[in-house]
């Protein structure tokens, strides 16, 4: 199994950026199809982005869309999560997802979690 961190998370002003990173151990990153998801205090955890094996193909929820962009860089075992136009509704803690190997992004399947990153953004 793939063993997630993830980091950049912290205290922003409404209307300002974070970008997340995650940092996978292993020799087979690129085999998995990778995906951020948030949850907020009493609520459900949701799926934010998922990112395709090679970086090619992502989704995003509609409520991120046209904010939040994912990415990755395989050489470096490492998907991100550039946010912008931050709202106060994007408070949550963010965790990274390791998909099933060799599968596609979309659906989206987590197979591995990491242990979150906090992201409050202040009104």
């Amino acid at each position: 199994q793939v063993q997630l961190v993830e980091s950049g998370g912290g205290l922003v002003q409404a209307g300002g950026s974070l970008r997340l990173s995650c940092a996978a151990s292993g020799r087979t990153f690129s085999t998995y199809a990778m995906g951020w998801f948030r949850q907020a205090p009493g609520k459900e955890r949701e799926l934010v982005a998922t990112i395709s094996r090679s970086g090619g193909v992502t989704h995003y929820a509609d409520s991120v869309k046209g904010r939040f962009t994912i990415s990755r860089d395989n050489s470096k075992n490492t998907v991100y999560l550039q946010m912008n136009s931050l709202k106060a509704e994007d408070t949550a803690a963010y965790y990274c997802a390791a998909g099933q190997p060799y599968r596609s992004s979309w659906p989206f399947t987590p197979v591995d979690w990491g242990q979150g990153t906090q992201v409050t953004v202040s009104s």
